[in-house]
């Protein structure tokens, strides 16, 4: 296989090939990212949007760096200027020999100026000089990104390096930040890869409240410290995702908010489930044992993850969603502990959270196989587990038949209805029929006034 059987390579005979698709073809993997780097790129660029038929777009005019997208609005190419006065020159000064290697798409051969193809071959991240390092922070966040997608060590020479500046790591804008963490908890590796963050001193830094979560030691009902409860319900959710049915991971794959999939964000959610724990922690004394609980962690962690979401410039839809798997990341665990669980319950279930049901339920499946202390009996567990299949499967089939809940009364018909003026009351109201809707109790709109005339009495 050559890269130039690439149907938009296969017409380009100048410039070079660099970074990510050149590392991705000699992985065996496919791309669609096609960076190119020549000199005097905008009249190359401009060249190419006509032979191509595509849409230019100037993404950094100072740094002359344009974009061409394809008629297809899949495929496009990225344009920028040659970094230097030969490619040599532009390879020296990328972060790691493994994004530093050009294909010559005139001469039809690979340029390696840094040994990045053995380092391929080896596995290993390497840097190519410290300064690089400091001239992008970002750099240092990379690194570990790039471990979390390709499952390569970080070699002990650039592990000094990030150490050395890991005090930088934030200086960058937020919003390179946030997809840096995006695409770290896209990798295959992620767990592992925080699991080497925390040990570099590097995962509180990007998360602060990591210093708090190590306070919080192991349980009679968790076989690990808090930290490394959180890691290993990544790694829990790293297998599902990997042995999911195709429905499944079909669903986990798609793109619904953010730019990334909701496997990214799942892991994400995993990751901070338990931040609201370090200040709901208490320690009783039961029968002689001792007792750790957190009670409302979830509510708080919650609350507490917008805060952190929106200070690395998460979207409101991504921040909805995590927030909310966080909070009701107990709620299917609970559910299926109902004494006499059936259809009914289940469906109150599946109509509160909705299209995230998937995914809160392998979360919760998650938590559950990554706190194994020693009052968790494997009959517990097992328990749990087929619970939550259950509930799974029930949401998979009936999920094509779900409707939205109809808006049977709203605040104004209320109001019209027993001729008072608008008051918080109404919104009490309005939710106690909205969950009674929820559990079936209320299906026209005659039941949802006869329940609000019966609530009369105690609400106005």
């Amino acid at each position: 296989m050559n890269i130039k059987d690439d149907f938009i390579l296969n017409n380009i005979n100048d410039g070079y090939l660099v970074g990510g698709s050149v590392r991705d073809f000699l992985m065996g993997k496919s791309f669609k990212d096609r960076d190119i780097a020549i000199k005097n790129a905008e009249v190359f660029a401009n060249k190419l949007a006509s032979k191509f038929d595509a849409t230019f777009i100037i993404l950094d005019a100072d740094n002359k760096i344009f974009r061409l997208v394809l008629k297809d609005k899949e495929n496009y190419l990225d344009i920028s200027e040659l970094r230097g006065e030969t490619i040599e020159e532009d390879l020296y000064q990328r972060d790691f020999t493994i994004n530093a290697i050009a294909y010559d798409l005139k001469e039809d051969k690979f340029i390696d100026v840094t040994g990045g193809v053995k380092d391929i071959e080896n596995k290993i991240i390497r840097s190519i000089k410290e300064e690089n390092f400091v001239d992008d922070p970002l750099r240092i966040l990379r690194a570990y990104r790039f471990m979390s997608t390709t499952g390569f060590e970080i070699d002990n020479e650039l592990n000094k390096i990030l150490n050395n500046h890991k005090s930088i790591i934030l200086n960058p804008a937020k919003e390179r930040i946030h997809d840096e963490i995006m695409k770290l908890f896209g990798g295959k590796y992620t767990s592992k890869t925080l699991l080497k963050m925390y040990q570099d001193g590097i995962l509180e830094i990007i998360f602060p409240i990591v210093k708090e979560m190590k306070k919080v030691p192991r349980n009679s009902h968790h076989h690990l410290d808090l930290v490394h409860h959180v890691i290993e319900t990544v790694r829990q959710i790293e297998l599902m995702y990997e042995n999911s049915e195709k429905e499944i991971k079909e669903h986990l794959d798609r793109v619904d908010f953010g730019g990334y999939p909701r496997i990214n964000h799942l892991k994400l959610a995993g990751f901070l489930h338990d931040i609201g724990k370090p200040s709901t922690w208490t320690i009783e004394i039961e029968n002689g044992k001792e007792r750790h609980r957190f009670i409302k962690h979830d509510i708080l962690g919650a609350e507490m993850s917008v805060k952190i979401l929106k200070e690395l410039k998460f979207s409101n839809k991504q921040i909805t969603y995590i927030s909310e798997m966080i909070k009701n990341h107990i709620y299917p665990s609970g559910v299926v502990s109902a004494p006499n669980l059936d259809s009914k319950i289940m469906m109150r279930y599946v109509r509160k959270i909705g299209d995230n049901a998937i995914d809160n339920i392998y979360l919760a499946q998650a938590d559950r196989l990554s706190a194994q202390g020693p009052d968790i009996t494997k009959e517990i567990t097992e328990a749990n587990i087929a619970g939550l299949n259950t509930l799974l499967k029930f949401y998979l089939n009936v999920r094509e038949e779900l409707k939205p809940l109809p808006k049977l009364l709203d605040g104004h018909d209320i109001m019209k209805m027993f001729n008072i003026s608008q008051s918080p009351k109404i919104g009490q109201i309005l939710s106690e029929l909205h969950e009674a809707q929820l559990n079936g109790d209320i299906t026209t709109k005659d039941d949802a006034e006869m329940f609000v005339r019966k609530m009369c009495k105690e609400f106005i």
